[in-house]
This record gives C-alpha cells, structure tokens and sequence, in this order.
C-alpha cells in the first residue's frame, strides 16, 4: 500500500460548502459528458445527489457554474458556464501550488510514518 499526501480544500459560503474536491470531480465530469446524469454515473452517485450538488454551487457563485440545456434534437444536456470552468480551473490551481509549497514539509512528515 502506498503513502499519499491529499490536500481537500473546501470553499464555503455560509453554512453551505460551495466547491470542494467532489464538487469538483463533478463539475469535471459534467464538462466531458455534457451531462448530470451521466456524469453522477461516472462518479458513482445517484442523480438526485448530483443535482443537489449542482444546484448548491448554482446558489453560492454570483453566476451558475451549470447550465441546463432544454429539449432540442438531443433532448437537451448540461454544461459548465464560464463561470464553472473558471471555477475548476482556479480550484485544480490552488491545489498544486498548496502542494508544491507544502513539498518539503509533506517530505519530513511522510518520513515519521511507519514503513
């Protein structure tokens, strides 16, 4: 088994959470699928859970970060707004510079683990 370091950076607005790494994960999966169905799929969640996920970052940005597409000759489907791919992008970013910033010290710590 192998020892990894994982930062969770959660974001909240309020009592609510309004970006955190499953939050993340989702609107990911809802960018490559173009949809919450499928994307809940893809992760392993129910489309109800998705779509509360969905509609809780919708109400804590200033604008949504999902937009729902109705009906037209595919029925419809799902994707990130500029918002929401502003939102990963930033996200995926903080993360990597916590991570390289934090090297050195993660290095010493992992060395007081038990092998």
């Amino acid at each position: 088994m192998t020892t990894r370091v994982r930062f969770r950076l959660r974001v909240t607005r309020r009592t609510d959470i309004a970006l955190g790494p499953g939050k993340v994960d989702l609107l990911e999966a809802i960018a490559k699928t173009g949809s919450i169905t499928a994307a809940a799929r893809a992760l392993g969640m129910s489309y109800r859970r998705a779509w509360l996920l969905v509609d809780t970052m919708n109400r804590c940005f200033r604008e949504p970060v999902v937009d729902a597409e109705k009906g037209g000759k595919r029925g419809g489907g799902t994707r990130l707004t500029a918002t929401g791919v502003e939102a990963v992008r930033r996200y995926r970013r903080v993360e990597k510079r916590a991570a390289r910033a934090s090297a050195k010290e993660m290095r010493a710590l992992l060395k007081l683990l038990r092998r």
